[in-house]
């Protein structure tokens, strides 16, 4: 499988415009290490897009969808100067305006199905490694490079801040700051990885090879190391996702036996949380507690009412009541919160009411609708390109994989209305490359016509 995305002589893969080859490079390296160094990935990133904009900044901002990240840009960077608490907010702006630069330079890199295969295989890879790390910490008690080396500059280069047993503890986090962290990250790799396998099982039963062979069964190997990474997060909200990403791929290939056995255990699961005493107490027998009992919440008990979900978005949304044209800034959530209740909270863990409190009616509705003109752009030309038939023909794979990317980026956006895990960029940035992604397909015929090539 490795030869297959690393040609011989080649680490990376070769941009077809010579102009855009140093950006294109440098975004695939940037993603390889991004798990493991914020800093390295968000420098090869910002790099990429400034070179980029150096070339084609007049295009790039005569695009409308450019022109509304920028309108969007002013909007927040209002909020900010009237916040409560000015420091915050400013401070705040570092998790999207240098985001909406890196989409609108970063979307002309992606021309062609292979750079798309490239990105979501960059994005993919280092899971491997990240879930190993997991299940060191988990099962072995392993802390990373910090219990061997005590250099203070390793802790800015690499970013590996493990804690025993995960964060909070028997919940794994791997190198990422916290459990939900991890588990947005895995939803993003698990969906991406399940495109892939498909895809390659397609290729093998093309080449008359059947359905088993070195490649297929790497993936399956990936796929279950991130499944089971996954569960050991204990995110409901990432459970539930990663299933229904399992049955939509099972729908859109016509793999019945798929959706009996995601059908299956979500019922079983399901029917052992909720179902009456008939049927729950035998189905509890057999199924672990740690599934059942977190679905219902009685692994955590008497839980304070500041902590839950309900509390927190009644706050946010009272929030935007009281200043719903500019909101109180963002990260002022904290504060707020803070003072009324007496609780330390980072967000309301739902990402379009953070924004509602934070910068307002405005500014948030423009974000969603920006978004999602993108993904029904996406959805569009996904659509043109054909009806799946036989899906190891390339013009099927590439639909498949643009398929995947909609998926998956549908996936961490239904992540984001229980948490928000944007303030850790080792995520934001995989984010946002799916939707450059979704968006440098979709937008590709259209920035040849102005001269983008």
């Amino acid at each position: 499988m490795l030869r297959r995305w690393f040609p011989k002589n080649s680490l990376f893969q070769v941009h077809p415009d010579p102009a855009l080859r140093f950006s294109w490079t440098l975004v695939q390296a940037g993603l390889l290490v991004l798990p493991f160094s914020a800093l390295f990935g968000c420098v090869g990133m910002m790099v990429a897009a400034i070179a980029v904009w150096r070339q084609r900044s007049s295009q790039i901002m005569a695009s409308r969808v450019n022109q509304g990240f920028a309108l969007l840009a002013g909007l927040m960077g209002v909020s900010a100067v009237v916040a409560e608490h000015r420091s915050d907010a400013l401070l705040g702006l570092f998790n999207f305006l240098p985001y909406f630069f890196c989409f609108a330079s970063l979307s002309p890199l992606i021309q062609t199905p292979t750079q798309l295969r490239r990105l979501g295989w960059v994005l993919v890879l280092p899971s491997v490694v990240v879930c190993l790390i997991g299940y060191l910490q988990m099962f072995l008690g392993w802390l990373g490079y910090q219990q061997f080396l005590h250099i203070q500059v390793l802790w800015i280069l690499i970013d590996w801040q493990l804690d025993l047993k995960g964060t909070p503890p028997g919940r794994m986090s791997a190198v990422l700051t916290y459990a939900n962290v991890l588990a947005s990250y895995l939803v993003i790799t698990f969906s991406l990885g399940l495109g892939f396998w498909i895809e390659a099982i397609g290729r093998s039963r093309q080449a008359g090879a059947g359905v088993w062979n070195r490649e297929t069964v790497a993936w399956v190997g990936l796929l279950l190391l991130n499944g089971g990474a996954l569960i050991l997060t204990n995110s409901r909200n990432a459970w539930a996702i990663a299933a229904g990403a399992c049955f939509v791929f099972a729908l859109y290939v016509g793999w019945r036996w798929l959706i009996a056995v995601v059908g299956f255990i979500v019922g079983a699961i399901l029917a052992a949380a909720f179902a009456p005493l008939a049927i729950q107490q035998p189905l509890r027998t057999i199924i672990p507690a740690f599934f059942w009992a977190r679905v219902t919440d009685d692994l955590y008990p008497n839980r304070p009412v500041s902590t839950l979900r309900t509390t927190q978005w009644e706050f946010a949304w009272s929030l935007m009541q009281q200043r719903p044209i500019l909101g109180w800034g963002l990260r002022n959530f904290t504060p707020l919160y803070q003072a009324q209740t007496g609780f330390i909270l980072g967000h309301p863990h739902n990402l379009p009411l953070m924004l509602l409190a934070e910068v307002g009616v405005p500014a948030t509705g423009l974000f969603l609708g920006i978004v999602g003109w993108v993904l029904a752009r996406g959805i569009q030309y996904w659509q043109n390109l054909g009806r799946l038939k036989d899906f190891g023909q390339p013009e099927t794979s590439d639909r498949l994989i643009y398929f995947s990317f909609l998926i998956t980026f549908g996936s961490i956006s239904i992540f984001s209305l229980f948490d928000v895990t944007l303030f850790d960029a080792r995520v934001n940035i995989p984010g946002w490359m799916l939707l450059i992604g979704i968006w440098g397909r979709a937008n590709v015929e259209e920035a040849k016509s102005e001269g983008w090539e």
